[in-house]
């Protein structure tokens, strides 16, 4: 099927030194490897264990720590620019690129004249406060749209209703939710909870995911009729209690179960899957870019049949859980590269797969499904100047080559803790800064965005040109102040310094201010693939 894109992306990944950082999690704090070796099944069907936690990173976690009194009492003396990061995901490779431009660390996170605000976890506060066209700010505050679980497939669904009404041209098909998503029922919706025990009876695997958890938390598997009747009976009984309280009850946090992909394509008898890159650079207007990863294995080789969580999924949280982890970490994260040989070697002449089909085929399918469920939720995104996000997708392959999307995650892991790691994050990390401050200041200058002088690895995937845009985004003119340096004369903002009470009595004041004066009418946009560039 033909879909036209800007090139193929590079196969390789400039090295780059850095030392070891491991990203943090508000939710859930994670101890050595040594400490973490008991077996984690899937037989067990908890509905309240896992914790929500969207805007978490989806590696290594630890509790988000805490500045020091005098740190965050601290004020660069210099001019800034000034940049504020928020736990540790990622910290110490945006503190680098940072410095390297010369601008200065703030630790007072009631600071507003920050040039770039780097958090793991979105608070409300800082989006209203938030000051279009002078700021970058990580994290779209409702991306949730297309990383919950929920969210993509309600988004994938309103779009593929849509354009089953609209005739497609020819060069522009979009997929069918069938050729790249697996089939998946919401069990917060009593319909669909039903639809999903009716089709439920013979011996297929399931697997059941919260939809706003990451890391594996909350996960458990299906695998025959005795879990899926536990499953009913719980959904059924917390139902019943939930109508049968007159007191406030905490509900239990929505999920979806999907059909297990139970025959995947197997790396040396292990099960693997794909980490890939949806950077959102720019939302006003758009402009996304894709960039590689790495593979993900599992310590132990697959088997279907197994209780053992840690044989079925491959993130580094899940691994770490295994006893033979710490012998085996740096071969359960492969570069591209090694992928692309060993593919080639392994399954090129026995399977008819082009020469470098990791690099051709299987990369531009991945760009073709992220590119759709972008589409799929532009028009429910927030879209302000400044707003950037970058977007960790996860991809599996069965054994007739087919891809599948497993999901896309909030705020990706972005430790360097293995050798594939250190190799590939730091530069998925500087290049996506790169062009997010390009952008952004060809923006501020009203100047065409292409040609992108920063453009390395990654690959261009959507360009929205203004003029196309329906209405303006901004009503105000922007011009990117804080990302210049103080003139003379003028020194850091003060900071309220009084009782808790007193500081919280002027956020809120503030912030209702701010919100008011910040709210822009949702543009109308036009149905996917007839609305922007996609190159």
């Amino acid at each position: 099927m033909p879909f036209p894109f800007a090139g193929r992306a590079e196969m390789a990944f400039v090295p780059t030194r850095r030392k070891e950082d491991t990203p943090s999690m508000m939710q859930q704090g994670a101890g050595s490897s040594s400490a973490a070796k008991a077996t984690c099944t899937s037989s067990e069907v908890e509905l309240d264990r896992a914790k929500p936690s969207e805007n978490g990173t989806d590696g290594e976690a630890r509790p988000q720590e805490k500045q020091p009194e005098e740190e965050i009492q601290k004020a660069p003396v210099g001019p800034g620019p000034y940049f504020y990061i928020g736990g540790s995901n990622g910290a110490e490779l945006v503190s680098i690129y940072c410095q390297s431009r010369g601008w200065q660390r703030i630790y007072d996170d009631r600071r507003e004249d920050y040039a770039l605000k780097w958090c793991e976890t979105k608070c409300r506060k800082t989006y209203c406060r938030f000051k279009e066209g002078e700021q970058l700010l990580y994290q779209i505050p409702n991306n949730g749209v297309l990383t919950s679980k929920i969210g993509l497939l309600c988004c994938l669904r309103e779009q593929e209703r849509t354009t089953e009404k609209i005739s497609q041209s020819s060069n522009a098909k979009l997929l069918k939710m069938e050729e790249f998503f697996p089939e998946s029922f919401r069990l917060d919706l009593k319909d669909e909870r039903n639809a999903f025990f009716g089709l439920c009876k013979e011996e297929q695997i399931w697997i059941c995911k919260p939809s706003c958890s990451n890391q594996g938390r909350g996960i458990f598997l299906l695998k025959n009729a005795a879990a899926v009747h536990t499953l009913q009976a719980k959904l059924l009984s917390a139902e019943e209690h939930l109508l049968s309280k007159k007191m406030p009850y905490k509900v239990p946090q929505a999920r979806i179960v999907q059909r297990y992909i139970h025959q995947p394509l197997l790396l040396e008898g292990k099960k693997f899957d794909v980490r890939s890159y949806l950077l959102i650079a720019c939302t006003a207007p758009y402009v996304l870019f894709f960039a590689q990863g790495y593979v993900r294995l599992t310590c132990v080789n697959y088997d279907a049949a197994s209780d053992d969580l840690t044989v079925h999924l491959t993130n580094q949280y899940m691994q770490k859980k295994n006893s033979l982890y710490s012998q085996l970490k740096d071969e359960t994260v492969w570069r591209m590269e090694h992928f692309n040989s060993y593919v080639n070697e392994k399954f090129g002449k026995t399977h008819g797969l082009p020469k470098d089909w990791v690099f051709t085929v299987f990369t531009k399918r991945m760009q073709q499904i992220m590119l759709q469920c972008f589409l799929a939720a532009k028009h429910k995104l927030d879209r302000k100047l400044g707003y950037f996000d970058l977007i960790g997708c996860d991809f599996l392959i069965d054994e007739n080559f087919k891809v599948w999307l497993l999901e896309m995650n909030a705020n990706p892991a972005l430790h360097t803790g293995c050798r594939a790691l250190s190799a590939t994050i730091p530069t998925v990390v500087h290049e996506s800064l790169d062009l997010v401050l390009e952008v952004f200041h060809k923006c501020l200058k009203g100047r065409r965005i292409l040609p992108l002088e920063t453009l390395c690895h990654f690959v261009l995937l959507y360009h929205e040109d203004a003029a196309e845009m329906r209405r303006p985004l901004r009503t105000a003119p922007c011009t990117g102040r804080f990302l210049r340096p103080r003139t003379a004369g003028t020194g850091p903002p003060k900071t309220p310094m009084n009782s808790s009470k007193k500081l919280h009595h002027s956020r809120k004041k503030d912030s209702r201010k701010n919100c008011q004066q910040t709210v822009l009418p949702v543009p109308q946009v036009v149905p996917p693939l007839f609305h922007g560039k996609t190159l």
